[in-house]
């Protein structure tokens, strides 16, 4: 449910950044190579903390970072102001304009993109290492001083507009943002966050200002690196980059929603194809049957091929190309969301096939078996996953930080998941998949359509 702006990225055709793109086609297999992460901690002198993974395999810097916040700290009826913002972090920063910053990143052989969630807005840049000092200073002033010229500002909200009015005729945008709304109600996560016409024309430079001042801070930030630097070099560098930054965070308060289930809501729509999606609760990273819901989704319908829905809607009825499920975790929300697309003549039955592997599931449960082998499953391709660039891992690290695992989780994740018995598994298939789901269907009426 959470909508995630695509990072931008401008990319020199330059030696070095050719250079950059060929080390990056090697780097995966050195880090697959490797029998573990061995992370560390560095603070800096400001109380900036990362985790670093040192690796001099290629002559490559990855640094990605997240600021506490996202869409739901944007105004009411500013909304689209974070991911606006996004947008603008390499059209002039400093003493430098659009074109001047860009060159400048271009001449440095680095990529820098920005994103939003609705929980936080996120940064990162790859830099070759002997150029981090040019590289690690244009991210210091996108960062720490940003411009916001009129003139970007109107042209990336004349993109961020032609795309909404897309959206307008697209019917799967307009379901999914009137679904937000009946899953949601008020709460933040409801509002689309590109915004709207109406909001994004009200948004000056000024909001800009405000929003970063509130949210770029010292507090609320989360740092990883990865790659050819060392500690007591990436602590210059964290201040360099984030220590000019304002101390504390002035971010809203938002609460906690559980999505509102036992409700269907059927947009009538002339497709070939009906799309259905179910939600069912979730469950918090942080609570003890996290790992037990996660085996217990993957054998539902998170593995793909091996999965009990796609054996039922796919393999034996042929119902649907692909059938998956999801757990979604937000920082003030969790559910379980199952989505398909079937022949419309078709959606009912597909629509009870469904519903029947999730009775039977949360009566019944996984076998012995089926639990083996989502174990395998989850133990083997976390690396494949989640380590097969230092971009990945930094990523990755950065998600271990928000989710407060610990340094040592990649360590004791394997003992975590071993420890998952049959009977943990089949109690969070009772707790989530016992309560009747909230249904979006999205296609021709029922009645009209369909065999069953």
């Amino acid at each position: 449910m959470t909508t995630l702006t695509a990072m931008r990225f401008r990319i020199s055709m330059s030696a070095l950044t050719l250079m950059l793109a060929l080390v990056f086609l090697v780097l995966p297999a050195v880090v697959a190579a490797r029998a573990e992460v061995r992370i560390q901690e560095v603070k800096s002198d400001r109380g900036i903390t990362a985790w670093l993974v040192e690796d001099y395999s290629v002559p490559i810097i990855a640094i990605k970072f997240l600021f506490d916040g996202g869409s739901t700290q944007d105004p009411v009826g500013k909304e689209g102001l974070a991911n606006l913002m996004t947008g603008l972090f390499d059209e002039g920063a400093g003493d430098l304009d659009s074109d001047a910053f860009q060159t400048r990143l271009d001449e440095a052989g680095a990529e820098m993109g920005f994103n939003e969630s609705n929980d936080a807005v996120g940064g990162g840049m790859r830099m070759l290492a002997d150029r981090q000092d040019e590289a690690f200073e244009l991210l210091k002033l996108a960062v720490e001083k940003p411009r916001f010229d009129q003139a970007p500002i109107d042209r990336i909200r004349s993109q961020i507009v032609s795309g909404i009015v897309a959206n307008a005729r697209d019917p799967e945008a307009q379901a999914a943002r009137k679904w937000a709304k009946a899953v949601y109600g008020d709460h933040p996560y409801a509002r689309p966050d590109q915004g709207t016409e109406t909001s994004l024309a009200t948004i000056t430079a000024d909001d800009l200002r405000a929003f970063h001042k509130a949210n770029f801070t010292r507090q609320n930030i989360h740092v990883a690196v990865v790659g050819a630097i060392d500690a007591e070099t990436l602590k210059k560098r964290l201040d360099q980059v984030f220590g000019g930054l304002p101390e504390k965070a002035d971010l809203r308060v938002v609460e906690r929603v559980e999505p509102k289930l036992r409700q269907t809501m059927h947009m009538e729509y002339p497709l070939p194809q009906t799309s259905l999606q179910l939600i069912y609760p979730g469950v918090p990273r942080e609570a003890p049957d996290f790992l037990a819901a996660a085996l217990m989704e993957h054998i539902l319908g998170g593995g793909t091929f091996s999965s009990r829905l796609f054996d039922e809607v796919r393999e034996k009825r042929g119902l649907a190309y692909s059938v998956s499920s999801a757990l979604i975790n937000q920082e003030h929300a969790s559910s379980l969301i199952i989505g398909t697309a079937t022949r419309s003549d078709r959606a009912v039955e597909t629509l009870g096939v469904i519903r029947e592997v999730i009775r039977k599931m949360a009566e019944e449960g996984p076998t012995e078996a089926e639990l083996d082998a989502a174990k395998k499953y989850m133990l083997g391709a976390y690396a494949i996953n989640n380590l097969d660039s230092s971009g990945a891992i930094a990523s990755t690290l950065v998600d271990l930080q928000t989710d407060e695992l610990g340094i040592d989780y990649m360590q004791r994740r394997v003992e975590l998941i071993n420890a998952v018995t049959l009977e943990q598994v089949k109690a969070a298939a009772r707790k989530l998949l016992s309560v009747e789901p909230a249904v979006m269907i999205l296609g021709p009426k029922f009645a009209e359509t369909s065999k069953g």
